[in-house]
């Protein structure tokens, strides 16, 4: 399953637009209805606003109809086994349990897995809200 996952995150790497930082990531997403979602980080001249690869992705499954996450691969092109950044763990632990595995990969495939709640272990959580 996972190389599933990274397979279409490394597709969406190619069409990242980081003419700034040159440093093109792809991720990808498994919703809750099985489908894939990908994304590729998109900068803009007001450098370094634009958004990551991950945002896309999310965006791309909400767009879609799904609600939850099931799992993640991400992968950047020049490192090896790229984790999301500090925004993106929160948007991912938004919409994924913290069980949910997140695959780092390199240009060849799956390195590490480890899970949201190892990325993020203290989340905000939306139940803080109410």
């Amino acid at each position: 399953m996972s190389h599933e996952l990274f397979e279409a995150a490394r597709d969406a790497m190619a069409r990242c637009h980081a003419p700034y930082s040159k440093f093109p990531v792809g991720a990808a997403i498994r919703g809750d209805d099985g489908r894939i979602h990908a994304g590729a980080n998109i900068e803009i001249a007001s450098y370094p606003e634009g958004w990551c690869a991950e945002t896309t992705a999310i965006g791309h499954m909400i767009m879609a109809g799904g609600s939850r996450i099931l799992e993640v691969a991400v992968i950047a092109e020049k490192m090896v086994a790229c984790t999301p950044c500090g925004g993106c763990r929160q948007r991912l632990a938004e919409f994924a349990d913290a069980d949910v595995k997140v695959h780092l990969c390199d240009m060849q495939g799956v390195v590490k897995t480890v899970t949201i709640g190892e990325l993020l272990p203290y989340a905000f959580e939306s139940a803080a809200l109410k």
